[in-house]
């Protein structure tokens, strides 16, 4: 059958999602089923348990190979995002070795940069992975430790950040200490509530199975036994993370992770980030990970807005 107006041909096509949950395909309100609609310009309806396409022939085709690899996802427990779909044509083949199993869901590498992180988290005990924003740096890490930890590998958790503010003055906040610095490690919270129950997180936090601070409080420590993470890097000067890596103890496996594009403090070089790359490289034992732009797997546009800033500081370098 042909388009009477564009001479191409037409087909059809239909998908049973028996023995799957709509819901982890679909998404919430069939989002998902919305954004792949626009992204091949084919009508998507979804009728009880089956998926009906309709549409250029060519069209057609790509999109039924889409939907088997994401109906094969699904029947691995992995519940299909809007990012996982816009990231899609990029995600590398992926053995039950390198998915990342927590209580609340399943988490795996989307991209080849993403399985070398990884891999690395697995066989050294200091990783520093460097990278744009949305190369889930920081997520894969606290996955990786949420894995572990439930497996009983690592008695505890540690995630830790310099309290630096970005590039504003927030000024006096109010409350004690605690809530003083909660909003610079809010976003290591939210990773945990992505992974782990409420009342689980709120349990290990109360016994310091589960310890979320600033970098301040690392000093003086011996942290055996313990996953730990250094989040936001780029922001910890050079003494302070020499103070951070030498409170590695017996047991223990740390990340590093940060953005050397998003560096707050007033003078880059001080970057103890910047520093531990060509002071600590040839030490074996430690891992320096970089993920690049086509690692990113946020939002589409933010791939964009990262490249359009790069382009930006490559003119004014030029200029």
């Amino acid at each position: 059958m042909l388009n009477p107006k564009l001479g191409k041909e037409l087909a059809k096509e239909r998908f049973s999602l028996k023995g799957i949950d709509p819901l982890l395909l679909c998404g919430e309100l069939d989002e998902n089923l919305k954004f792949l609609s626009k992204e091949y310009g084919v009508d998507i309806i979804l009728r009880g348990d089956n998926i009906f396409l309709n549409g250029e022939s060519q069209k057609i085709s790509l999109l039924k190979l889409k939907f088997l690899s994401l109906i094969k996802e699904v029947k691995n427990g992995r519940t299909i995002s809007k990012e996982d779909l816009s990231s899609s044509s990029q995600i590398p083949t992926v053995t039950n070795k390198q998915l990342i199993v927590t209580p609340r869901k399943s988490v795996k590498p989307r991209t080849p940069g993403q399985i070398r992180y990884l891999k690395a988290l697995n066989d050294f005990d200091i990783v520093a992975c460097t990278g744009p924003a949305g190369t889930g740096k920081t997520y894969l890490a606290v996955a990786k430790a949420v894995e572990l930890f439930e497996k009983g590998l690592f008695r505890r958790i540690i995630l830790t950040r310099p309290a630096v503010e970005t590039g504003e003055k927030l000024g006096f906040l109010p409350g004690d200490f605690k809530e003083k610095v909660d909003p610079y490690l809010r976003p290591l919270y939210d990773a945990l509530h992505e992974l782990m129950y409420h009342e689980k997180i709120r349990h290990c936090i109360e016994d310091h199975t589960i310890e979320v601070a600033p970098l301040a409080y690392m000093r003086g420590r011996n942290l055996d036994n313990s996953f730990i993470i250094l989040d936001e890097a780029q922001n910890t000067g050079k003494i302070q993370m020499k103070m951070f890596l030498t409170r590695l103890g017996i047991g223990s496996k740390t990340c590093i992770t940060g953005d050397t594009t998003q560096i707050d403090l007033e003078n880059l070089n001080l970057s103890g980030l910047l520093h531990i790359q060509h002071v600590l490289s040839g030490i074996q034992g430690i891992k320096f990970v970089k993920l690049e732009n086509t690692d990113i797997v946020r939002h589409p546009l933010v791939k964009k807005i990262v490249e359009a800033y790069e382009v930006e500081v490559n003119s004014k370098k030029r200029a």
